[in-house]
């Protein structure tokens, strides 16, 4: 069996560039170098729905969001399959035959399902049944396909296992080879990871306001890189800094190539150069975030650019998505159909059961 990819993101907002060191610019790298049989990526909208219930408009009008960021970072329909999760109902049949095995208590230990829940301050018994079961309906979106390879984030890890232990439990039940068990890629820079917000935040989060989007305006960049959150004992540009835990290096460990030094901060090899300058004092926090602006500004304004001419055509866009999701639903059915045989829920396909129970009756048993 060749190499599958499958990765997505739910539509409550506009993507960011958490998402994109995370996973979008991987998703590209990976649809340019080729080596794989297929690539899925998706628009979780009926994931995002679980918990949005009483705001269905908010995912229905950022799905088109989604696609445009997709599009704009470089994504290429021609080589990549982009669909949305709603227009394969074959994925909610697969969620339903997979609950069965998957307990309760196991959902409550998911640690990625805790932090969400403790996230979103759900309380009690108030937790929607379907975003508690997000780790069965995500392994049905991954199964369907029969990704080999899933790029996310680590805090998704504990996702990716649940996903592999259904796998090993339906195999193992139905006595099986059907499903295949994926392997999460995760990005090679440890600063990418997990970028942190503009405040310093653990998280970049559209809830905490503390993003940059990838429409951003260069006005709207720069007055969020300009405030963004460093060391605060690093008062004055004579004052020893902290790089650890300073929010402007992390993003340049994320964004910074050694070429950028050359361009923009001549005075400086590289970047180990400017934290021990940082590090020994006398380096302000203006000229490390003007360094940083334009270090991002160089990876932004190209995806801008693209969006802009996107958004010129709006109904292309939903063409591509219409596309993708036809394509895409013709392989989850394909799963499904097999994942029904192993389960011998296949009644009118299964001849020999029916010439076995219409000889049963027969002979009065």
């Amino acid at each position: 069996m060749g190499k599958i990819i499958l990765t997505g993101d739910r539509p409550t907002g506009r993507l960011h560039i958490g998402h994109y060191v995370g996973s979008l610019k991987r998703r590209v790298e990976l649809q340019n170098q080729g080596g794989y049989d297929d690539m899925f990526v998706f628009i979780a909208d009926a994931q995002a729905l679980t918990d949005n219930a009483d705001n269905p408009e908010k995912v229905r009008q950022n799905v088109v969001e989604v696609a445009l960021d997709y599009l704009s970072v470089g994504l290429d329909p021609s080589k990549v399959t982009i669909f949305i999760q709603s227009m394969i109902p074959e994925l909610c049949e697969l969620s339903f035959y997979y609950m069965n095995l998957v307990t309760i208590a196991r959902l409550q230990r998911n640690p990625t399902v805790k932090s969400e829940i403790e996230m979103r301050k759900f309380e009690g018994g108030s937790i929607p049944a379907g975003f508690f079961t997000y780790p069965v309906s995500q392994a049905a979106d991954i199964t369907a396909f029969k990704a080999t390879t899933v790029p996310v984030g680590e805090d998704q890890e504990p996702m990716l296992e649940q996903c592999r232990e259904i796998v090993r439990k339906f195999n193992g039940v139905y006595n099986t080879d059907v499903l295949v068990e994926p392997e999460t890629l995760l990005p090679d820079n440890a600063a990418c990871l997990r970028l942190p917000g503009t405040d310093g935040k653990a998280k970049m989060s559209k809830s905490l306001g503390n993003c940059i989007y990838l429409s951003d305006p260069a006005d709207v960049v720069k007055k969020k890189v300009m405030g963004m959150f460093t060391d605060p004992g690093h008062i004055r540009v004579e004052d020893p800094g902290k790089v650890e835990g300073n929010t402007v290096f992390t993003y340049l460990d994320a964004f910074c190539r050694p070429e950028h030094f050359a361009k923009y901060l001549p005075d400086y090899e590289n970047l180990d150069a400017l934290k021990d300058h940082y590090r020994r004092g006398g380096l302000g926090d203006v000229k490390v975030k003007r360094f940083l602006l334009a270090v991002m500004e160089e990876t932004l304004a190209p995806i801008r650019a693209r969006r802009a001419e996107l958004e010129q055509d709006i109904p292309a866009v939903y063409e591509i998505l219409r596309k993708g999701s036809e394509k895409a639903r013709k392989v989850a059915a394909q799963t499904l159909h097999e994942v029904r045989d192993a389960m011998k829920i296949n009644y009118f396909d299964d001849e020999e059961l029916i010439r076995e129970q219409a000889e049963r009756f027969r002979q009065g048993k």
